[in-house]
């Protein structure tokens, strides 16, 4: 395909000293890790790996994206739809509260839902334990020269250190060439290095050695009548020097100077031919020197990564460990540009490293798990999570990284019709608020939360995001039918509001959040929570707009488009100046409440911007200023997100400060007190891998938006930031390459890359102008 560059010269160029960002993109440290929040994350978009750099054991997490337990399931209750008219009936008679105990007696799913099996659980693959015995035991306690670091450039870790006069080094990563687990311990002495190695997991997994290589193997809980997920894991090792053998099930390397480690897993997820694929991956890497596999791997990693850098001019913090520099910069936030490139890097890096094309997208928690009972089953929940895990790919030129989710939306659709017939008896299909790899559709198993049905709508703008970034006319007619079967399942479920007039959703809720009835008593189950009128009216303008390109369904265009004319209206302004989340201004039981989703319309949709709505938007600033600052650091990301789209850059630089707290904390958290590990994951707590992609996307948005119908540069540009910087790479919806710098808060020069000629709007500097294309 032909390209066309358009430049846009707005000044000469001058030195700016914005130059890319040069300093390394590492995170370092100078101590192992004490716990697991302070390892370091790596991960091939399959595999994980996260050591630990012990000096006398190292503790190395496994981890394969697709080990879930539970299987596919039919939850549905297909009475529940003969419920509706009652508990609609109680709705409009203003008993939310009998309606709300009807929908948990008749309106859930069947069996335990998401307590356990068949829904399932993401689980870790297994524990790498490696031990070293030094010829000097009292010196090993007081090792030298101890550092340890992640490149974010190469995606590869180590770790180096002195103990009595020798320097160990170890090199690890997880192979986007072979597609395996690889570590290389070595000492610069010959005959160093004595030590086991040995796999395990907590439960459900045989070890045995043969033949020199270790193989643990087991298959996960199902909860039905046939067989749960198998694995398999298998380790090898090539050594320099020393020998090689086994006591049990361990292995032994006694006096080697260097050491590699191949580890290569699989799962049978849709029926993988997993046996093979291990062996053939292993059996690939053997025969593949360390230096080829390594210069591979950093080859493919960097097709995606080297796509973008940033750079904010100069910084003049001082080089320290990233756990102090994270503590430092708490302390004094205006000191460090570095730290929030390297953030906004590290979201990148994690989005490249837990997923790829043809596999599953990011969950809770990326990939990486140590635990057999995740966290809140380490799934995708559909009320934030996992649309918030994708938002920083595309404008951060990692497009195709968003195509596992759209896999993974499809192979909801069927399950979801079902659903919607045995629920709303409606057409089309329908999601709730949680899914996993089986294709869960229904309810949650509690009224409270479990019935918010905005899931399905919310996940179609993730999918329709990906086309109006790329314009992929294609893809476009790929995703069409679960765009417009979701349209279909909300146009024949709206319910006539005698109130209002309008066509609501009824019976919902509002993202886990409750309110007072004027009787005093409290209850989430509503009608038309802001929320789904947002997103219905998005969807039904999206589905519109693909028919018309497709040349489809003109039918369907009309109903659509006579419907939005009956939906409530975007938003609401209460007595006291802020958004309704709710149709009826009821007063909430939690005002500093996590969950924001009536300003959905904000963001990610494009329905509220301080240009086009602007009294909206003042309603949107007053909603966030009572709902605070803090929060789960997915909270606080979204948060910052909202004040950037409000253009607010001081106010959104500030939520990232406030994200950026260090904790070491992993209890189980739902208001105040987010922040981040030392390793640069995002804590709830516990770690939630949403608010690193959330930020991620914050900290892109504050630098350029094309929501609006046009590109706009540096829409909120915090004053600590204006002195000088660099952007190359970002991408603009309309299939557009963006690269720019600033001096004193002013763009100075402009480079837009697109594949076809047109005209393309862009502010700049406060201007908004037209630019014709120019072929290069």
């Amino acid at each position: 395909m032909k390209r066309y560059l358009y430049l846009f010269i707005l000044a000469c160029f001058v030195n700016t000293n914005a130059h890319a960002q040069n300093k390394p993109l590492k995170l370092w440290y100078d101590k192992p890790a004490s716990q697991w929040e302070e390892t370091l994350p790596l991960g091939n978009g399959r595999l994980g790996m996260m050591p630990d750099g012990g000096i006398n054991e190292e503790h190395i997490v496994l981890n394969d994206i697709t080990l879930w337990s539970g299987a596919p399931q039919d939850a549905n209750n297909y009475e529940a739809y003969k419920s509706l008219p009652e508990i609609r009936r109680l709705l409009a008679e203003g008993k939310n509260d009998e309606a709300q105990k009807l929908v948990d007696k008749n309106f859930i799913c069947k069996g335990i839902g998401s307590g356990g099996v068949p829904f399932g659980c993401y689980q870790v693959l297994g524990d790498l334990n490696i031990k070293f015995n030094y010829s000097n035991t009292e010196k090993a306690g007081n090792p030298t020269n101890y550092k340890r670091e992640l490149s974010l450039e190469n995606a590869i870790a180590n770790c180096t250190y002195v103990v009595d006069g020798v320097t160990y080094k170890r090199e690890y990563f997880t192979s986007f060439g072979n597609d395996v687990s690889i570590i290389k311990i070595s000492a610069d002495k010959p005959g160093q290095l004595n030590l086991s190695i040995a796999l395990s997991r907590p439960e459900k997994s045989v070890t045995i050695e043969k033949n020199g290589e270790l193989q643990m193997y087991g298959q996960l809980s199902s909860g039905t009548a046939d067989g749960g997920m198998q694995y398999l894991t298998k380790l090898k090792t090539r050594l320099k020097g020393g020998s090689l053998s086994h006591d049990d099930n361990k292995l032994v390397v006694k006096n080697a100077t260097e050491v590699i480690i191949y580890i290569s897993a699989g799962t049978n997820f849709k029926g993988a031919d997993f046996k093979k694929n291990v062996d053939v991956a292993l059996n690939a890497a053997l025969a593949t020197t360390y230096a080829q596999e390594r210069v591979q791997h950093i080859s493919q990693y960097q097709k995606l990564f080297k796509r973008v850098s940033v750079a904010l001019g100069e910084d003049n913090a001082a080089e320290e460990p990233t756990d102090k520099r994270l503590i430092s910069f708490h302390k004094n936030p205006n000191a460090d540009k570095f730290l929030p490139i390297l953030f906004y890097q590290f979201g990148r890096y994690l989005s490249i490293s837990s997923t790829r094309v043809g596999l599953l997208p990011p969950n809770l928690q990326g990939l990486w798990a140590n635990q057999i009972q995740t966290p809140w089953n380490g799934d995708y929940h559909l009320d934030v999570n996992v649309q918030m895990n994708h938002w920083p790919v595309e404008v951060s030129n990692l497009s195709e990284l968003n195509l596992p989710l759209a896999e993974l939306v499809k192979g909801m659709v069927k399950p979801g019709e079902r659903t919607a017939k045995a629920y709303y008896n409606a057409n089309g299909w329908v999601a709730h608020v949680i899914t996993n790899v089986w294709g869960f559709t229904e309810p949650g198993e509690s009224a409270s939360w479990g019935v918010t049905k905005s899931g399905s709508g919310w996940l179609c703008n993730n999918l329709w995001e990906h086309y109006a970034f790329t314009e992929d006319k294609e893809y476009l007619r790929n995703i069409y039918p679960i765009l417009k079967g979701s349209a279909q399942f909300y146009s024949s479920m709206l319910n006539h509001d005698d109130k209002t007039g309008w066509l609501v959703t009824s019976p919902s809720s509002s993202p886990e959040n409750s309110f007072y009835l004027p009787n005093g008593k409290t209850a989430s189950i509503c009608v038309g929570p802001t929320i789904d009128n947002q997103i219905i009216r998005e969807l039904f303008n999206n589905v519109i707009t693909a028919a018309k390109l497709l040349g489809k369904d003109e039918d369907l265009r009309k109903d659509l488009t006579a419907k939005l004319k009956q939906l409530p209206p975007v938003g609401q302004v209460s007595k006291d100046g802020r958004l309704m989340e709710w149709l009826e201004d009821y007063k909430e039981t939690e005002p500093q409440h996590r969950h924001i989703s009536h300003l959905y319309g904000l963001y990610p949709a494009s329905l509220i911007t301080p240009e086009a709505t602007p009294a909206l938007a003042e309603a949107c600033k007053k909603t966030l200023e009572v709902r605070g600052d803090d929060g789960p650091s997915w909270s606080i990301a979204y948060k910052l997100l909202f004040w950037a789209r409000l253009h607010d850059g001081n106010r959104a630089y500030k939520l990232f400060t406030e994200i950026m707290k260090p904790t070491l904390k992993t209890n189980i958290n739902y208001g105040a007190g987010g922040g981040i590990y030392p390793n640069l994951l995002s804590a709830g707590p516990p770690f939630q891998i949403d608010g690193n992609f959330g930020t991620t996307a914050g900290i892109a948005e504050m630098l350029i938006q094309s929501h609006a119908g046009f590109i706009e540069l540096l829409p909120a540009l915090p004053d600590n930031w204006k002195a000088t910087g660099e952007v190359k790479g970002m991408r603009a919806r309309g299939n557009y390459t963006v690269d720019f710098s600033w001096k004193n808060g002013k763009v100075i020069n402009c480079r837009i890359i697109s594949s076809n000629t047109r005209k393309v709007k862009v502010k700049i500097n406060g201007q908004l102008k037209t630019f014709s294309t120019v072929k290069s």
